[in-house]
């Protein structure tokens, strides 16, 4: 299970981000910690922008809901994703 945090309508977690992948996808769960390849080489922050990108049409939310709090240039990322609750959250996991 993804350990996560809510304060209001933000969810606060963390992801093990593999860059260079063929193509963007949630590949499941290690220790708590949500894993995630991303479809972009970790140079200029692209792979950053990926992981922005991807999660925000994963979560139907806004570009700028999604902020890397932690581990910028890091394969372990925390993640913050405002307008979303804690149960929105884990539905959206459970769907795959």
């Amino acid at each position: 299970m993804i350990r996560f945090s809510t304060q209001d309508d933000v969810v606060t977690f963390s992801v093990h981000a593999q860059p260079r992948a063929p193509k963007s996808q949630i590949v499941g769960e290690i220790e708590g910690v949500l894993k995630i390849r991303l479809a972009a080489p970790p140079v200029d922050g692209a792979a950053n922008e990926e992981l922005i990108y991807f999660l925000a049409k994963f979560f139907a939310v806004p570009r700028n809901a999604i902020e890397i709090i932690s581990g910028a240039t890091a394969k372990n990322k925390i993640v913050r994703v405002h307008g979303i609750t804690g149960e929105k959250f884990m539905a959206k996991l459970s769907e795959g």
